[in-house]
C-alpha cells in the first residue's frame, strides 16, 4: 500500500472510530445509572465485543495475543483503563459539551509526547492546527462557565490517558493493541464491582448499554487501532477532536442540551482546524512513482 492509500486509510478509519465514540453523550444522558454501574456493564459488553472481533479477525491465535502483551502491552491496557474511568466520569460530571471540547487539546498533548518520546516532530501545519484546536478548547473552557470543575478534570485526565495510547501505538505497530483494549475493558468493570449498584438494570436500559459497549468501545476502538497506526500521533489526534463538535450535537438534536456561545464557537474552530489539517495533508503527500 503506497503512502496516499495508507493515508486515506488511516483518516477513514479515524473518523469511523470518531463517529463511534461520539455517540457517547446520547448514551451517557438516555443511561441513568450511576457512574460504577455504567462503567461495570458498559465494560462487560465493550470487553465482550472486542474479544468477538479479536477472534473472527484471527481465531485462535487472537486470543494468544493476550500471552505476548509485554510490559507495553500491559502499559498500553492500563492507560487504557484509566482513560475509561475518566471519560465516564467526566460524561457524568460535566456538560457533555465541555468534555468533547476538553478533548479538543489532545492532538496539542499528542504530538508534545510523540515528539519527546519519537523524536517524530510534527509539520508546522500539524502544529498549527493543534494550537487553533487548542484556542478553541481554551476560549470555551475560560469563557463559557457551563461545565463543572471535577467533572473537567476528570476529562483532562481522559485526555492524557488517549495521548498516551496514540504515542505507545504508533512506537509499537506490531503491539496487540486489540487484546490490550479488550484487557482493559475488563480491568474497569473489575474495579467497579465494590461501588456497583445491586439492582439489575430493566430490559431498555440493558438494550442500551449493550449498544453503548458495543457501538462506542468495540466498533470505536477497533477502528481507532487499525487507523491510528498509518498516520503520526498528531494527525491521529486531531481527526480524533472531531469527536468534540459531534458528540454535543447529537445531544442537542435530541436531548436539546444547547451548548453556550462560547462552546459553539469553540467548535467551530475545532472543526475548522481539523478539516483544514486535512485537506492540507491530503493535498501535499507526495505522490508515489508510476511503475514503468
Amino acid at each position: 500500500m503506497d503512502m496516499k492509500a495508507q493515508h486515506r486509510t488511516g483518516i477513514l478509519l479515524l473518523i469511523g472510530a470518531t463517529l463511534a465514540w461520539s455517540t457517547a453523550g446520547l448514551f451517557a444522558r438516555a443511561i441513568q445509572l450511576d457512574v460504577a454501574s455504567l462503567v461495570f456493564w458498559r465494560g462487560l459488553f465493550g470487553a465482550a465485543g472486542l474479544i468477538g472481533v479479536l477472534f473472527w479477525m484471527k481465531g485462535r491465535a487472537g486470543l494468544r495475543d493476550f500471552g505476548r502483551l509485554g510490559p507495553m502491552g500491559l502499559l498500553y491496557s492500563f492507560v487504557s483503563c484509566a482513560g475509561i474511568l475518566f471519560f465516564i466520569g467526566a460524561l457524568k460530571g460535566t456538560t457533555i459539551a465541555h468534555v468533547a471540547i476538553i478533548y479538543a487539546t489532545l492532538p496539542f498533548l499528542a504530538g508534545a509526547i510523540g515528539w519527546i518520546a519519537l523524536r517524530e516532530r510534527p509539520d508546522k501545519a500539524a502544529i498549527l492546527a493543534a494550537l487553533v484546536a487548542l484556542g478553541g478548547s481554551a476560549y470555551m473552557v475560560g469563557v463559557g462557565g457551563d461545565g463543572q470543575f471535577w467533572g473537567d478534570l476528570m476529562a483532562v485526565g481522559m485526555v492524557i490517558s488517549m495521548a498516551v495510547m496514540i504515542v505507545i501505538a504508533r512506537a509499537r505497530p506490531n503491539l496487540p493493541t486489540m487484546a490490550a483494549g479488550a484487557l482493559s475493558a475488563i480491568w474497569a468493570p473489575i474495579l467497579c464491582i465494590p461501588f456497583v449498584s445491586a439492582c439489575v438494570p430493566d430490559p431498555q436500559t440493558f438494550a442500551l448499554i449493550a449498544g453503548f459497549g458495543l457501538l462506542n468501545t468495540t466498533v470505536g476502538f477497533a477502528l481507532f487501532i487499525y487507523g491510528s497506526r498509518f498516520l503520526p500521533p498528531t494527525e491521529t489526534a486531531l481527526i480524533s477532536a472531531l469527536e468534540a463538535p459531534m458528540t454535543p450535537l447529537w445531544v442537542w438534536l435530541v436531548f436539546a442540551e444547547t451548548p453556550t456561545l462560547p462552546t459553539l464557537i469553540g467548535g467551530g474552530l475545532v472543526m475548522v482546524a481539523v478539516l483544514g489539517h486535512i485537506l492540507w495533508q491530503t493535498k501535499n503527500l507526495p505522490t508515489p512513482p508510476v511503475p514503468l
